[in-house]
């Protein structure tokens, strides 16, 4: 049955319920927090297949992004502006540039949902954000629905808005394949032939470059470091417009634990979590958080898309309704 238990208390005084829901091969955790994946369970697996934590102070704090959707806009917005329908709308500035990170300290990853609606194997969560939040305009309706079957989570994305805005969000869970954190020897294959140049910023040039004879080149499969001798955190270019669901990726763990990811969206983020930092929560693995401690595959349409028009478009209009869905399938093939 599903459990609907207390998590915390934000520094606000919002409560915050954590739900698990479940099949007869995973458990997995949310939170009402950010939409966060908060754990994932294999059976015949002893260790935790997601970076998390058991206190709402790590997801107020540097571990706001580990598992949860991210938006309106993940990544960066170049200049901390856009022009829509020709009015140009302004958004938060990151501390470290000009530019927005993840839509800034009002995005959906600080936002409490609410319980829709539940069962033993899905939770739908919604929220609504209000026009001008964070700059972003139109007042939008937010549908979050993770469901479990047999040993895959799917998660489905639904929005409206009154007023065009843009709109391109993604789960941001670093997955955690191995018994120990760090990725160092896990096989990462994605089925991208381009990806997206970025600047010293990691800001999108607008150039769509190809992965052939270079260290992007994941097709095949190729082995990840998991430290600094490696360096990602770009967008691989799956596609050049939303599709149906297809599988796009897979990582494996050196014990033999695999995760498929399918999505319709177009590209993947590859970010190798250089830049964790979180030595001050408790967390699941029993031990701090530093660099590279996991990988996020993001599933999103391409970041940049905002300052370069032959992008594929994330304007979500009025007479629209957005929909991704992104799932994630685990096995334990080779496992000792």
């Amino acid at each position: 049955m599903i459990q609907i238990t207390p998590f915390g208390t934000t520094q606000d005084g919002c409560d915050v319920s954590q739900i698990c829901i479940s099949s007869d091969l995973l458990a997995v955790k949310i939170l009402t927090l950010g939409g966060v994946l908060n754990d994932v369970r294999l059976n015949g697996v002893a260790w935790p297949l997601t970076l998390g934590s058991s206190k709402v102070a790590a997801y107020e704090g540097k571990m706001s992004s580990f598992g949860s959707l991210m938006g309106p806009v993940i990544n960066r917005i170049k200049g901390c502006s856009a022009e829509i329908d020709g009015q140009v709308f302004s958004f938060e500035k990151h501390h470290s540039g000009d530019l927005t990170q993840h839509s800034g300290s009002t995005g959906m990853h600080r936002q409490v949902w609410s319980i829709a609606d539940h069962g033993s194997d899905f939770v739908v969560l919604k929220l609504a954000l209000a026009d001008g939040l964070g700059g972003f305009p139109g007042n939008r309706e937010i549908e979050l629905r993770y469901t479990v079957h047999k040993a895959t989570i799917s998660m489905t994305v639904n929005a409206t808005t009154d007023a065009p805005t843009p709109f391109n969000p993604a789960n941001h869970s670093y997955w955690s394949l191995d018994p120990t954190v760090g990725f160092s020897g896990q096989t990462f294959q994605v089925d991208a032939d381009h990806y997206s140049e970025p600047d010293e910023n990691l800001m999108p040039t607008g150039q769509i470059l190809p992965v052939e004879g270079g260290p992007y080149d994941f097709r095949r499969g190729a082995i990840m470091a998991g430290d600094n001798s490696q360096f990602f955190d770009f967008n691989l270019c799956i596609a050049s417009q939303k599709r149906p669901l297809t599988r796009v990726a897979t990582l494996t763990g050196t014990q033999g634990v695999q995760m498929e990811m399918a999505t319709t969206e177009c590209g993947v983020q590859l970010y190798d979590g250089g830049t964790i930092h979180a030595p001050d929560y408790d967390t699941h693995h029993g031990a701090p958080y530093g660099p590279y401690a996991a990988p996020a595959l993001e599933a999103q349409s391409w970041p940049g898309s905002l300052a370069h028009a032959h992008f594929p478009n994330i304007i979500l209009r009025p007479s629209a309704q957005y929909e991704q869905i992104t799932s994630w399938t685990f096995s334990t093939e080779g496992l000792g």
